[in-house]
């Protein structure tokens, strides 16, 4: 099967492709400034003196999709200028400086694309919202090109895939600049349950751009990461459960979740058609909009059935159709009239200081002019997912193999889960240095003959049963809250502050909420809330399938009253500059007798 090459950092298209685009964005040095930042003047003045000192340039931070656009149309920028901006930040920002890691390869052709991107937009032909921006996919985001698609492993990595993912061909129709990818948790975080969050194999780990020893969450850590760095304008994640919003959370930066069929898993490294979906991180929810706008599947994709369907919390329901525009739903006021219902999903769990952001957060969209309605206090108990895993484990054997089907001149070509579990055996120093792969080998054990055979490893349950109960999950829990109280959306803690990475004792989550929409396939958007000691917390606010447009006028209604975004330090980790202790005075030495003895000698 092939082992991975010694150094893929030294030696692979990666490296290689950033000294080189890196050299070329340095050389750029006309920068034009875009208003854009709605964070405090201190926190800006500390990230901006932070930035200063790895020479990386601030000029177009906090800039907004719309007003990187408005330059584009103006004359002031251009697509060559903004992706050479980033690639100069990528270079001393990702690679150099504080060495964030968040960014696995770069893209050969993307100052092509952007000049490509320039001449349509001086004979009059722009393509979309996107046209000119430049944008970050995550590795596991089949791109054709030159670029690899790995999902953060070697077992992936040789000849690139052949086609574009249905994803990265809309964003290329719509004139973005496919800047690069992004680092993950291999495997998108379904190998081990001792993994840490934003390592892989072939990428090692993206810290947490807000304090470098704490982690960065997954399985999108890359694409939450660079965003919130400013390394490129928009970012693509995917999430099964939490990969999207919980890097979003620890990042300060609005994660979309779509409905399960909103978008195409076309061309992308699965966990489970049931539960995938692929979604934009962005800086503010306009610019998050923006890019669910482009890469939304408004029409059937014959590569993914679900794109003419129903997530499984609606089955048996019919398939509206989509908003014409998402960022139409973006609304200062997005607040006002509104009815949310709280669920605190195990916060009080945490830390006062942890707990007080959600309890600000609740005043908040209050004060905001919404009615927020204690779910918890009411009885109101969300039904469970408890048929998640197996059906994770189920359908990853099977979609895996079929994707695998997809590829060629890679180790994994047309091969099966049972290859890649001795794939990682024979490369372990690369593939398993500090976590193993209990998943992959339970999901090897599933009976797969049928949905109906009965699963040991769950004591007889079956696939299908399975899918009974996940339904369950949304239609007697965000279904029933929503209908039972009259409500919106519903409003949780997204996940747990950033905590330090830990190789030994793995990831520690202490809450999360994610689990609630995970099941169902419904969708959410995370919006940052506040923070602690400078580390970001978030806010999640759920909806039933297709409710996008409620969840982003509710989060842009929270986004306009809070502006809670603040950018990163890059700070080497937040709890010495908190810890400094005291200050100790040396005793003098005695001049004479003081009178005093020893005893009890």
């Amino acid at each position: 099967m092939g082992a991975p090459p010694a150094n893929d950092h030294d030696d692979g298209i990666s490296r290689r492709d950033l000294l080189r685009l890196g050299a070329a964005a340095a050389a750029s040095t006309t920068l034009v400034g875009v208003a854009g930042s709605t964070t405090a003047a201190a926190a800006e003045r500390s990230s901006t003196e932070a930035q200063g000192r790895f020479a990386a340039p601030t000029t177009f931070n906090e800039a907004t999709v719309a007003e990187l656009t408005a330059a584009m149309a103006n004359g002031t920028t251009s697509a060559v200028e903004l992706t050479n901006f980033y690639l100069t930040r990528i270079a001393n920002i990702d690679q150099k400086g504080p060495g964030l890691n968040s960014v696995i390869e770069l893209n050969p052709d993307a100052l092509a694309m952007a000049q490509s991107a320039d001449a349509r937009r001086r004979h009059g032909q722009v393509l979309g919202p996107l046209h000119g921006i430049p944008i970050l996919l995550k590795d596991n985001i089949d791109t054709g090109d030159k670029m690899q698609t790995s999902a953060g492993s070697f077992a992936l990595v040789g000849t690139p895939a052949t086609t574009d993912s249905t994803v990265a061909a809309k964003l290329r129709a719509g004139g973005a600049v496919i800047l690069g990818k992004t680092n993950l948790s291999e495997w998108a975080n379904f190998r081990s349950f001792f993994s840490t969050s934003g390592w892989s194999g072939r990428g090692g780990l993206t810290h947490n751009p807000y304090s470098l020893d704490r982690n960065a969450c997954g399985s999108s850590s890359g694409s939450a990461a660079a965003a919130a760095a400013n390394l490129a304008a928009v970012s693509i994640g995917s999430e099964t459960d939490g990969s999207i919003v919980c890097p979003a959370n620890v990042s300060a930066v609005v994660g979309i979740k779509p409905t399960v069929g909103v978008t195409s898993r076309g061309g992308v490294v699965p966990i489970s058609h049931i539960q995938d979906t692929i979604g934009p991180h962005g800086r503010t929810v306009a610019d998050a909009a923006a890019v669910l706008n482009v890469i939304a599947s408004r029409t059937p994709d014959p590569r993914d059935p679900a794109t003419s369907g129903v997530p499984l919390g609606w089955r048996g329901r019919t398939r509206p159709a989509l908003p014409a525009d998402y960022t139409a739903f973006v609304d200062a006021n997005g607040l006002h009239g509104a009815r949310v219902g709280a669920t605190r999903q195990g916060i009080d769990n945490a830390p006062p200081q942890v707990v007080a952001v959600f309890d600000n957060a609740l005043a908040a969209i209050a004060a905001a002019g919404a009615t927020v309605v204690d779910l918890d206090g009411s009885g109101f108990t969300f039904a469970p997912a408890d048929g998640e895993f197996l059906v994770l484990l189920f359908d990853f054997k099977v979609d895996l193999q079929k994707y695998f089907a997809t590829r060629v001149g890679v180790p994994m070509a047309n091969r099966t889960l049972a290859d890649a579990i001795a794939f990682n055996d024979a490369n372990a120093a690369s593939e398993m240095p500090y976590f193993f792969q209990e998943i992959f080998q339970l999901a090897q054990l599933m009976d797969t003959s049928s949905p109906d055979a009965p699963q040991p490893v769950f004591g007889g349950l079956t696939y299908n049963q399975a899918l009974d109960i996940d339904q369950n999950a949304g239609v007697n829990g965000i279904d029933l809250a929503l209908t039972s109280f009259n409500l919106d959306a519903v409003v949780a803690p997204t996940d747990s502050p950033g905590w330090t990475t830990d190789l030994l004792l793995s990831d520690h989550f202490i809450f999360a909420s994610s689990g609630l929409a995970g099941g169902p396939g419904y969708p959410i958007v995370q919006v940052p809330a506040g923070n602690v000691f400078g580390m970001p917390q978030g806010i999640s606010f759920l909806g039933t399938a297709f409710s996008e447009g409620t969840l982003i006028k509710i989060a842009s209604g929270f986004e306009a009253a809070t502006h809670a975004r603040t950018q990163p330090t890059f700070t080497g980790n937040i709890t010495t500059p908190n810890t400094a202790g005291t200050k100790l005075t040396r005793p003098m030495s005695p001049k004479k007798d003081s009178g005093l003895r020893p005893h009890r000698i």
